[in-house]
């Protein structure tokens, strides 16, 4: 791997720190943005799911326009896109204009993701391409480590300066994405064009310059011969649908495709992320701790990428995927007990430390316990109204919540490490290696629209889950859909490790 390729791969994954920040800031921003709004759960989910609605789109058409015009050109645009959502969510006027801007950032997140594992896959050889296809993971939770070391700063500045407001500090929580979109739209011009598209658009010459810049003169010429062979054993072949993915030959890589694609996001990943600080709210540790909770939380991520960018050609991507998922589910039924454990009781000096502008109505609910989180949230909100619970959530829980918070926190901080080194890097590892190059663009496309169509769901009914289900019973679902994606795994699972592109496509497409 030379420095080079390793530059390259973190520059066209910036639109991966870009969707990690995005991701984290939301769960910091909603803390003000629902209040002011006066937000309900489906206004909520719709606001913080929007960019997932809208990554559907562009999955679906991002990877097949890349195969026509090329993947850096939409990239390119993809960079501007992110600029221009961060200005438009920072100057949003009402939930519908929020809305709206999220939704363009959102077209920009679903290209990001999908072109920048192919683009590196092409750039790659079999030696280090699940360690440089890991950089876009890296760079995604980079992005949430950003993004929750700002939510953490920003909320310290809105206690502490006369400049911020609870008003004013979410819209510098969103604009601060401007500045590393704007690096990434800079950075973008100095990346060549995919020597493996090159080749396809019959400008041979161009590519085989690319790769020797990238590989050198003897791993460029094996490379070029490889490509070369894949591409005179595919000539005369039409041009691909969605329909042939499901061809016969394709059924089994597609199948391996879909499951990785429906399983990283059904286990809950992104509900976590993005509503991170109500999660820890619930364990009553307070809303400070909720937000310095956030940045350990992206910390440990960081840490475990790193871990499986590491392993990831050392180990292979089936172990890492089994145990990871293993402890994923582990991790989640941990949760899903310890809120199950869980009293809510206000005391007398509890309701007292509130500084609600109005506590009485609290009293008639002194000294009573409730088992269940859900009847107490609805309790309070009857007492106090919606706005004002939505307000002083933290502190309210923090007041009330009697659980055993470590526990729950080591099931959250052990299902974040254990994605961090299995499905969220390794997903997309394997989804550039399955694919036959001619079907790799549309593939990834198909798959991804499936991703974030998981993802958006799941953003869009947490909230409700957290407020009709409970957090105990919303942890349990998770955490029984991990245990069956292992069981599914277990049996199906290929592994990739060491082989080129198109020795894979020579295994698995028959």
């Amino acid at each position: 791997m030379t420095k080079k390729t390793l530059f390259i791969a973190f520059v066209v994954s910036l639109g991966g720190f870009l969707f990690g920040f995005d991701a984290g800031i939301i769960s910091g921003v909603m803390s003000y943005v629902g209040p002011e709004f006066n937000l309900n759960d489906t206004q909520t989910g719709w606001v913080v799911s929007s960019p997932s609605f809208a990554a559907m789109i562009a999955m679906l058409v991002s990877g097949k326009l890349s195969d026509q015009i090329g993947r850096k050109k939409i990239l390119i645009v993809v960079a501007f896109l992110y600029a221009f959502s961060a200005i438009a969510s920072a100057y949003s006027i009402s939930y519908e204009t929020l809305y709206l801007a999220r939704m363009i950032g959102g077209l920009a997140f679903g290209a990001a993701l999908i072109l920048a594992p192919t683009y590196i896959a092409e750039i790659s050889n079999s030696k280090n391409r699940g360690t440089l296809v890991s950089v876009q993971q890296l760079n995604i939770v980079l992005g949430f480590f950003a993004a929750f070391l700002s939510n953490y700063y920003f909320n310290d500045l809105n206690s502490s300066s006369q400049f911020f407001s609870d008003v004013t500090v979410w819209r510098w929580m969103l604009g601060v994405e401007f500045l590393p979109a704007i690096i990434y739209f800079i950075l973008l011009f100095f990346i060549p064009k995919s020597p493996r598209w090159l080749f396809n658009q019959n400008r041979a010459e161009e590519a085989k310059k690319v790769l020797i810049q990238l590989h050198g003169s003897q791993q460029s010429k094996i490379e070029t011969e490889a490509i070369i062979k894949n591409i005179n054993s595919n000539k005369g072949v039409i041009k691909t649908s969605f329909k042939e993915l499901f061809s016969p030959a394709l059924r089994y890589i597609m199948g391996i495709g879909l499951l990785l694609g429906i399983l990283q996001q059904a286990t809950g990943i992104n509900a976590i992320y993005f509503y991170a600080t109500s999660i820890f709210k619930q364990t009553g540790i307070g809303t400070d701790a909720a937000f310095s909770s956030g940045v350990l939380l992206s910390l440990t991520t960081v840490v475990f990428t790193l871990i499986a960018m590491y392993l990831v050609d050392r180990m292979g991507r089936r172990p890492l995927l089994l145990v990871g998922i293993t402890g994923i589910a582990i991790s989640l039924l941990t949760c899903a007990y310890g809120f199950n454990q869980a009293k809510y009781q206000l005391t007398e000096d509890g309701i007292n430390s509130l500084n609600l502008v109005d506590s009485s109505e609290l009293l008639k609910f002194q000294g009573l316990e409730f088992e269940s989180d859900v009847e107490f949230k609805n309790k309070i909100k009857s007492a106090i109204g919606n706005q004002m619970y939505a307000k002083n959530e933290g502190s309210i829980l923090e007041a009330a919540t009697k659980m055993n918070s470590t526990l729950v926190l080591l099931g959250i901080f052990g299902f974040i490490a254990c994605f961090a080194f299995s499905l969220g890097p390794i997903m997309w590892v394997m989804l550039s290696e399955l694919f036959p190059n001619k079907y790799r663009g549309i593939a990834i496309g198909a798959i991804g629209f499936v991703n974030s169509f998981t993802s958006w769901t799941i953003q869009q009914i947490f909230p409700w889950e957290l407020s009709n289900l409970g957090s105990a019973l919303t942890f349990l679902i998770y955490g029984l859909i991990a245990l069956f994606g292992v069981l599914i795994f277990i049996k199906f699972l290929p592994e990739t490790k060491g082989k080129s592109l198109e020795e894979i496509e020579l295994e698995f497409v028959k």
